[in-house]
């Protein structure tokens, strides 16, 4: 066997690159490990190896490793079942592979490809071909999760500031992404968990997401949709699709829109009744659902109180107010304090 020649210089650009970067080779033959482990380790990148499918995909799952330079060819388990499964874990599925083969029939290479490989380089490898064309495929995985870092980190911020963020798909409606006070929300108001999406919601989309698809139709933010949860509400308001057009279903249909919630409470309306009839909280309370128009019975099973217990409260309200009816006492409460007065349905 003739000596191999020693790795080529490697331009002083990929080193930056290089910093920090883990590389996985995976080949059953050391003699072709052992100069490529040395190009890479020479340009600055770390250097795992494994001779086998099995443990190319222990240490894959282990070491997370940015890019994986994979034999297509080898005993056991081969390199398109490595990469498949590697594919098939969120964990790993993001890692760059570039295949390398000594296969060059199209149908190999399709295969590679298929299986989930960026690209591929053929034997014999040249050290200097693999560093260029793992330099771009870092760079686009790079940039890649810097955006969905930023975009996460961006919508997560939204949660300070009281305002939850949702994805729904809207091929079939499936809840894809969640900020954590989404996700508390969702449970206190509907009851449901990711990746079901509650149907009120569904509902509301499927009303106004044909208007804003329309040909030639002005982009319009449509009405909002407000669930009341006791003197609490959540009001959902439709941002924009952040789904990929290539994504669309045979009809039109893709992508994922990006609903932005938040909830508001009516917490300073009872603190207006409160100090404009003189009224205790537990009294504010009463006739705050006096004027939404419910009956004793329904008061009580809100505020855990019998019905007995939120009649003598009314009276107590009616001799304050100085009125003798609950019909003239949610009238004179809606025309006192404005934040009482009904919005505009959605």
């Amino acid at each position: 066997m003739n000596p191999l020649p020693p790795p080529a210089p490697v331009d002083a650009l990929s080193r930056p690159l290089a910093d920090g970067v883990v590389v996985l080779i995976v080949d059953d033959v050391p003699d072709n490990v052992a100069p490529l482990h040395d190009a890479l380790d020479a340009a600055g990148y770390t250097v795992l190896v494994a001779l086998d499918g099995e443990s190319a995909l222990r240490r894959a799952r282990q070491a997370h490793p940015d890019v994986i330079l994979l034999d297509a060819v080898m005993p056991g388990i081969d390199g398109f079942e490595v990469a498949r499964s590697l594919k098939a874990d969120a964990a790993t599925a993001g890692i760059p592979i570039i295949f390398m083969t000594g296969l060059t029939e199209t149908e190999h290479l399709v295969a590679a490809l298929d299986a989930g490989g960026t690209d591929y380089v053929t034997k014999p490898i040249k050290p200097r071909e693999v560093i260029a064309r793992m330099g771009v495929h870092l760079r686009s995985a790079r940039h890649a999760r810097d955006g969905a870092v930023e975009r996460e980190q961006a919508r997560n911020a939204l949660d300070a500031f009281g305002y939850a963020t949702i994805t729904v798909r809207e091929r079939d409606g499936r809840l894809m992404w969640q900020t954590p006070l989404a996700r508390e929300l969702l449970q206190r108001y509907c009851g449901t968990q990711a990746p079901v999406t509650p149907e009120p919601v569904l509902q509301w989309l499927r009303r106004h997401l044909p208007d804003l698809q329309l040909p030639g139709r002005p982009a319009q933010e449509p009405p909002r949709l407000t669930l009341e949860s006791g003197p609490r509400r959540l009001t959902f308001r439709l941002h924009l699709q952040v789904g990929d057009p290539e994504d669309a279903s045979p009809n039109g249909e893709g992508g994922d829109w990006l609903i932005v919630m938040q909830e508001t409470s009516d917490a300073s309306v009872l603190e207006a009744l409160a100090q404009t009839f003189g009224l205790t909280a537990r009294e504010a309370e009463v006739l705050y659902w006096v004027a939404k128009g419910k009956i004793n019975r329904d008061i009580g099973d809100i505020l855990g109180a019998s019905p007995a217990t939120v009649k003598k409260h009314l009276e107590r309200i009616h001799a304050k107010m100085g009125v003798e009816t609950r019909t003239a006492a949610a009238a004179m409460a809606i025309n006192r304090v404005p934040l009482l007065q009904p919005k505009q349905g959605i």
